[in-house]
């Protein structure tokens, strides 16, 4: 294997960042390392890391965070180190937005510009941003004048001195739709600083921000329809700290489990009936069950927290809020599955989410509630966080798998299944946070008596992400057989008089709904008989006053942008959604509804995964609702 065909050598603050993470290489590796041979060994004896190509998306992190972008110089190393073909590794690195292939200033803001931010003014400031700090970095890149330079060396990890020191570029959802607008501002360097500042009042602010001390959100709107479950701690313990998590009942739930052992407590989550909450609503004792069952071992447990359905945020504010519930829920999981190694996969954009819940980790394994010895109990579980690079993509599990092994994020062909073959090609159990967090509370009350909460279809309570044209946009927990008038009364209902023209359940991916709709039960059995789906708890509300048309373009925009270009009907099918979207909406010739609705049937049968899948379904429900042709008498 040649591991050296990238031009270039790394600068030494590359070579450090990458051996910070790694460790140090053994005597005489640097200077030999452009030898090495097909076993791994280089000409003086050192080693590379072998077998851990899982490290590379943490190692290109490490790149990114201390010089800003990553050189090829600086990616040669992490190469060899890794003992990962360059070509691979190079279609890893442009995998993901968050990454930068070429020189960026030091200081970026990732200003969001999607769906629930633009009905709040994203537009405006980002045309006020361009005016203060000219055009935005395209896809994440300079332009061509701030390039790397073609021979590598030292040269290779110092940006152009013609470069400026701040820069911003549009982004896709942050996960702030609560905000109104928000940016994640990234400001490379040996100690670097991830913040998200939202919401954002002016052009001017956010400037002043990306060189001021880091900002952290403070609490938004979170409330529930009656005693809180799920809601319950937040805003009453400190989330750094497992002494005040275990003083409102933190840990509680693991000694029950511990009790109970696997077999009762997966018996508990079967009578519970408790569905997944990131979208696909799967039974998830039966899913904990098939694992267990599985001979191959290892077994592994995968919280999912990339979070990044636009409109969505629920999770967000559970890592954030309740962190140690996270880890102590997966604990459980893992536990009753046989699972001895867990992972979170965080989103890239959740740096708040990522620092607490890596010191919830620390904490619950210096207190001997993770690692060989669980709470004495003679069972091993240990968890390692994930930082995702910002791709849509990787919300699905599969992908999700494929990124962890330092791959790019394209879903697999099922099946098989992850209960079968998963992350490393072992039994594996892929959970989103929300549905972790509920295993709390079925642990502790008895599955039957959490199952009494909700209908006999839908269980327990669920979280909603009101955003939009609401008075009080935030986090809301409701009962199942709330309906949707009611979860947007509690948010304050639509304000200055004006009439609700539609609702986006479910996100991007979801579909809308009109005020005829205003009563209908937020159940699975409810939304599914009205042709929608609740998706990842999305509630986006647009008043009369509501340019839908522009929602829809950037629906488009952003499907096309996030498909991993893996199947034809996807990768070919979101260009052309996007192609006859404006097409539909001015009338123009040869364009349909029905050669619309063709291209959605193509995408939609004939796509590897949920985004092609379901990459159309908000735009087909506004078809058919009549919103585009609305928007076209405008």
């Amino acid at each position: 294997m040649d591991l050296h065909i990238i031009g270039g050598e790394p600068t030494d603050a590359e070579r450090a960042a990458v051996d910070e993470l790694l460790g140090a290489p053994e005597s005489g590796w640097h200077g030999a390392a452009r030898d090495i041979e097909r076993d791994g060994r280089t000409a003086s004896g050192g080693r590379a890391i072998t077998g851990e190509r899982h490290r590379l998306l943490p190692a290109l992190h490490a790149v990114q965070d201390r010089i800003g972008w990553i050189s090829r110089g600086a990616l040669n190393y992490i190469c060899r180190r890794l003992a990962v073909p360059p070509a691979e590794a190079w279609g890893v690195l442009t995998f993901y937005h968050l990454l930068g292939a070429a020189p960026r200033p030091p200081v970026v803001a990732h200003v969001c510009d999607d769906i629930a931010c633009r009905l709040r003014g994203a537009e405006q400031l980002c045309r006020a941003l361009e005016a203060r700090l000219g055009p935005p970095l395209e896809g994440g890149h300079p332009s061509a004048a701030h390039e790397a330079p073609a021979g590598g060396g030292e040269a290779s990890g110092v940006a152009s001195s013609r470069a400026p020191a701040i820069a911003w570029q549009r982004s896709p959802c942050l996960g702030q739709c609560d905000a109104g607008s928000a940016a994640l501002i990234t400001r490379a360097g040996a100690t670097v600083e991830r913040f998200v500042f939202a919401p954002i009042p002016s052009a001017a602010a956010l400037v002043d921000a990306m060189s001021a001390a880091p900002y952290e959100p403070g609490p938004r709107a979170i409330a529930s329809a009656g005693a809180p479950k799920l809601l319950a701690r937040m805003l009453k313990t400190d989330p750094t700290s497992l002494d005040s998590y275990r003083a409102h009942g933190g840990y509680r739930a693991l000694a029950r489990a511990l009790e109970l052992g696997p077999e009762r407590v997966i018996e508990e989550v079967t009578a519970s009936k408790l569905l997944g909450r990131g979208g696909a609503a799967f039974p998830t004792g039966r899913k904990w069950d098939a694992v267990r069952r599985q001979p191959a071992m290892p077994h592994y447990v995968v919280c999912n927290a990339d979070e990044s359905e636009p409109g969505t945020f629920k999770d967000r504010e559970l890592m954030g809020s309740d962190p140690f519930a996270v880890v102590e829920s997966m604990t459980i999981c893992g536990l009753a599955t046989g699972s001895t190694h867990g992972f979170i996969y965080v989103r890239g954009e959740y740096p708040l989410c990522e620092a607490r819940l890596g010191g919830a980790i620390r904490a619950a394994r210096a207190a001997g509630l993770l690692g060989d010895n669980v709470m004495g109990s003679g069972r091993a579980f240990d968890i390692e966080i994930r930082r995702g690079g910002g791709a849509y993509i990787c919300g699905e599990e599969t992908a999700l798998f494929n990124s962890i092994e330092g791959k790019r994020g394209e879903p697999r062909s099922k099946p098989p299944f992850p209960a079968e073959v998963g992350v490393f090609g072992k039994p594996t159990v892929a959970n989103n946070v929300e549905t972790l967090v509920n295993v709390l509370d079925i642990v502790l009350e008895g599955g039957a008596a959490w199952a009494t909460t909700g209908t006999t279809a839908s269980t327990g309570t669920r979280l909603f992400c009101l955003s939009g044209h609401v008075e009080r946009p935030g986090l809301y927990e409701v009962p199942f057989g709330t309906t949707l008038r009611e979860v947007i009364e509690l948010a304050g209902g639509v304000g200055g008089d004006r009439a609700v023209k539609a609702v986006l359940l479910g996100g991007a991916a979801g579909s809308f709904v009109t005020s005829a709709h205003l009563d209908m039960p937020l159940t699975f059995e409810a939304v599914r008989d009205a042709g929608t789906t609740l998706g990842s708890g999305v509630v986006m509300v647009f008043d009369e006053t509501a340019d839908i048309g522009d929602a829809l373009q950037r629906m488009a925009a952003f499907f096309r942008d996030e498909s991993c270009g893996q199947c034809v009907p996807c990768r070919v099918g979101t260009v052309r959604q996007q192609e006859l979207l404006p097409a539909l909406a001015n009338g123009a010739r040869g364009a349909s509804s029905a050669t619309y609705l063709e291209l959605s049937a193509a995408m939609r049968d004939a796509s590897i995964c949920g985004l092609g899948q379901t990459a159309s379904a908000a735009i087909e429900s506004a078809l058919k609702l009549g919103l585009i042709q609305e928007h076209a008498r405008s």
